[in-house]
């Protein structure tokens, strides 16, 4: 959890709507040097989600105009959904996104790989752990020798599980070899799939795939991941833009940031909505739809907010060599909220912590 965490209140829309013609920020250089009111040229933007519900904002953001009525017609909104958050770390490298919901494992890899990404914001807390079937569990030790899924190699799920293995003593590999086996599905509706076929024996996977297993899969969650952090706070998704597109278009990341902020204030004020509205959109992405039960308890072990939980990034990147899947994960300069908090102290909002690991 970062140095300073405060979530964001239940506000009228309007509040961030308005502040699209508050004073504005600049480049990402000095972020309150160039006001603008907009992209002043005709710009595409790039974006990339998941069909996860820990991708809510994104969903919601989307579907409900929000990010449409602050972005304003000079911008044309690309959307593009993947599996993974290491798909969204191809196309970053490759230049084909402008900015991406990922999780901080990917955020991390592609920024060690080539400094391509910086993180402008927060986005969902929670809503991640470790589900298993006929598997006896008194401890971690009972986990030697079973195959677990998780959603991609160095994702942020399997980050977190090679963690809590290795915390407990047990070793894993990237081959799948180890104390415990683990593998990646071709998706996460295919690691469900083999759940429910006993193909595996568990999952550490991100909402609603962690409430599907157990509703569905006849599972029992028995990690959630929030009990490992601390006060239960650590960033499952955060928004994410290309280093590049910061430098070119700070207008349009800022005006981004702002249908983000108005899209997590319409999240807390409309808690049943939104999450209905989320619910809707996964059963356009995913052709798979949860039943009213499953929606309300995994909504339920979700928080949405603007705070980047940059200690938990941190953490996820040191694990991320602890467990051996990289030898370097050194994110300093990672997160850049500076157009953030100039947004947040513009709405009268107290501002967000980078937690030593970039600018604020």
């Amino acid at each position: 959890m970062s140095a300073v965490s405060h979530r964001l209140p239940v506000t009228a829309v309007v509040l961030v709507v308005s502040a699209i013609n508050l004073a504005a920020c600049g480049s990402p250089s000095s972020p309150s040097s160039q006001p603008t009111a907009g992209a002043s040229v005709q710009t595409t933007l790039r974006i990339g989600y998941l069909g996860n519900l820990t991708h809510a904002p994104a969903l919601i953001g989307l579907d409900q105009g929000y990010w449409a009525a602050a972005l304003g017609p000079k911008v044309t909104i690309q959307p593009q959904t993947f599996n993974a958050g290491g798909d969204e770390v191809t196309a970053f490298l490759g230049g084909a996104l402008d900015a991406a919901f990922m999780g901080p494992g990917p955020a991390t890899n592609a920024f060690v790989k080539s400094g391509a990404v910086r993180v402008v914001a927060g986005a969902t807390s929670g809503g991640a752990g470790l589900v298993l079937k006929g598997v006896p569990f008194g401890s971690a030790a009972d986990l030697k020798g079973k195959l677990l899924a998780t959603p991609q190699l160095a994702n942020t799920q399997d980050i977190a599980l090679r963690a809590y293995l290795l915390d407990h003593g047990l070793h894993t590999d990237a081959q799948g070899g180890g104390d415990v086996r683990i593998t990646s599905p071709a998706s996460n509706s295919v690691a469900l799939s083999l759940f429910k076929q006993g193909a595996i024996q568990g999952a550490w996977e991100p909402e609603p795939w962690v409430t599907r297993m157990v509703v569905e899969g006849g599972g029992t969650e028995v990690v959630n991941e929030a009990s490992l952090w601390p006060n239960g706070q650590f960033a499952t998704t955060l928004l994410v833009v290309s280093t590049d597109f910061l430098s070119k278009h700070p207008d349009v990341v800022k005006n981004l940031i702002k249908g983000h902020l108005a899209t997590l204030d319409w999240i807390q004020a409309n808690g049943a909505q939104a999450s209905s509205v989320a619910a809707a959109d996964l059963l356009s992405l995913t052709n798979s739809s949860l039943t009213p039960a499953e929606e309300a308890t995994a909504w339920s072990h979700l928080s949405f907010t603007a705070d980047p939980e940059a200690t938990s990034i941190k953490t996820s990147a040191a694990n991320s060599v602890r467990v051996g899947l990289v030898t370097n994960a050194n994110v300093n300069g990672i997160v850049d909220i500076r157009i953030l908090n100039q947004l947040l102290k513009n709405l009268g909002r107290p501002v967000l912590s980078a937690g030593g690991l970039g600018s604020a």
